[in-house]
């Protein structure tokens, strides 16, 4: 039966209101020029490492709003690029100490840097106190779990000594808190967060590299630096034991640190008073400082899916340049962050000037959180008083630390098993020629470690868009450019956190290229779909009501 004029006019109407979806997806492509180009920029020592609260941060934010101006990005609401964060910065004076009277009568003052390293949160500039140590395990509660490493203690006003990572799996409960993937209980935000409920004086983390993942030079860069709270309602200590310090500490007490961290892998742990005690003394800079996120939006062009959005983020800051220390010609003290996460910050503009020219059914909000080296303060921030409603966010995909080692076959979607992004994932690599790679245990919590986390807390389906090849340890090994005869691996872990991630202009761009164009591909992909994205029924985060 021949169709009627009117359902021939829908019909076409349809195919070309799909046709142009398609068509949006595929025209906005990104570019190798520009995206180089903001690279080199963002990472160059002019902008002095991008650093919170210092000048090259306040530099980073002023190009990026240029940018977005630029490109033709819409403002805030207010009419400015710009999004306020309000927090305390905390900068260490040297002569702070803290010394350790342990049960035999044995004094140990770790050098710190070498066997400690420990700050302030509280907002004050004097911090002198004597408390008891308690070792409290992974001073984890979950009741999901059945585990409370606590069990009632009152440690108000003691320094709690604990481990970092979660209690690993056992053969008669290989599940637990994930198997050996990290979760949220693991890091050291949520442990420092614990403790200030319970009212405890402070939290000194024993490190181990296998651990934290990630060795013990990066506590020490981090807490060489200016650190920063949104608030003064943290630890009056907060710090990390080096593990030979750790077993000194507790040798000295009379006990044995491999006990007490067999001990602490049962139900039934119960917290140790350590017969210990730690001197503090500790003085600081504190001062209130003002920095921005950055955020534009590409309006949507449905009449009513227009009110939803797709959020892009990638944070734009790094650890800038170490303040107070003595310069010569031959040490470099800027922290110029190129791959973390100068990046994720250029890869977001090429793939904003390419969206403003191809707009999707719903909004598209791009936004470069400031404080991410600090504990995900900017996207905590934008989370608490979003650019667009968080209930009608479908999603949030974050870029941090990209390939920059040439074209893979796969694409890492890591955290998006947790919600219907997977699926869209998987179709979007498909039509682009690549595959999923496959799912490994997050060993290192790296779910837990970038902005999107904020997002997922808020009950917005989100994860990292991540790069082909992740080696166990949460940060990237590539394999440099399959193509070519060479199979040397490129690892980015020696340079994490280190003066040495500085960009390098014969670097390969185009997977990082590529890694940019499946995040811009799924988005079209969220931002076109007949329904919003959503956590699948089961998982943690979908039991948040956005």
């Amino acid at each position: 039966m021949p169709l009627t004029p009117r359902l021939t006019t829908l019909a076409i109407a349809a195919g070309l209101t799909l046709a142009a979806h398609s068509a949006q997806a595929q025209q906005a492509t990104v570019r190798e020029a520009p995206l180089r180009a903001h690279l080199s920029f963002l990472a160059d020592d002019l902008l002095e490492g991008r650093g919170t609260g210092q000048r090259g941060g306040d530099l980073a934010v002023r190009y990026l709003e240029t940018q977005a101006a630029l490109m033709g990005l819409k403002p805030l609401a207010d009419g400015s690029y710009r999004q306020p964060v309000r927090f305390q910065g905390t900068k260490l004076l040297p002569g702070s100490t803290v010394t350790f009277n342990a049960g035999s009568g044995t004094r140990l003052t770790p050098i710190p840097g070498q066997g400690i390293v420990y700050g302030t949160g509280s907002g004050k500039a004097s911090v002198n106190f004597e408390a008891p140590l308690v070792f409290v395990g992974y001073g984890v509660k979950a009741e999901e779990e059945n585990w409370d490493d606590y069990k009632g203690a009152d440690v108000k006003g003691k320094i709690l000594v604990m481990m970092v990572n979660d209690p690993q799996p056992t053969a008669e409960e290989p599940n637990r808190f994930a198997g050996k993937a990290y979760t949220y209980y693991g890091r050291w935000l949520y442990k420092f967060e614990e403790a200030v409920r319970r009212g405890a004086a402070g939290v000194l983390l024993i490190h181990t590299t296998p651990s934290a993942s990630y060795p013990w030079s990066v506590p020490a860069n981090g807490f060489s630096h200016e650190r920063f709270h949104l608030n003064g309602g943290g630890n009056n200590i907060e710090g990390w034991l080096h593990e030979d310090t750790a077993r000194d500490l507790v040798g000295a007490s009379g006990f044995d640190l491999d006990e007490l961290r067999r001990r602490a892998e049962r139900r039934d742990f119960q917290p140790v008073d350590l017969k210990a005690t730690a001197r503090v003394e500790l003085r600081s800079v504190v001062r209130q400082v003002e920095q921005f996120n950055v955020a534009g939006i590409v309006p949507g062009t449905d009449p009513k899916l227009k009110e939803q959005a797709v959020v892009y983020s990638a944070h734009w800051d790094h650890l800038g340049i170490d303040e107070g220390v003595k310069r010569d010609d031959k040490t470099d003290h800027t922290y110029n962050g190129a791959i973390d996460n100068a990046s994720g910050a250029a890869a977001l503009l090429a793939m904003a000037a390419e969206a403003v020219k191809h707009p999707a059914r719903r909004t598209q909000v791009f936004l470069w959180p400031a404080a991410e080296e600090q504990g995900l303060l900017g996207s905590a921030a934008y989370v608490a008083n979003p650019a667009w409603p968080l209930d009608k966010t479908s999603a949030d995909l974050n870029l941090d630390s990209m390939n920059f080692a040439g074209r893979t076959k796969d694409i890492g979607v890591a955290g998006a098993e947790r919600s219907s992004l997977y699926e869209t994932a998987g179709q979007v690599a498909k039509k682009m020629g690549l595959k999923l790679a496959p799912l490994i245990p997050d060993l290192s919590g790296a779910y837990f470690r970038a902005d999107h986390f904020n997002f997922a807390k808020a009950g917005v389906p989100a994860f990292n868009v991540g790069s082909a090849v992740f080696s166990g340890d949460g940060h990237f090994e590539f394999k440099k450019n399959q193509q070519a005869s060479s199979d040397k691996l490129v690892a980015f872990k020696k340079d994490y956190h280190q003066v040495s991630d500085e960009y390098h202009a014969d670097w390969d761009l185009s997977g990082m290229v590529q890694q940019a164009q499946f995040t811009l591909n799924l988005g079209y992909a969220v931002a076109n779909a007949p329904a919003m994205a959503s956590f699948k029924k089961g998982d943690a985060f979908a039991k948040v009501k956005r």
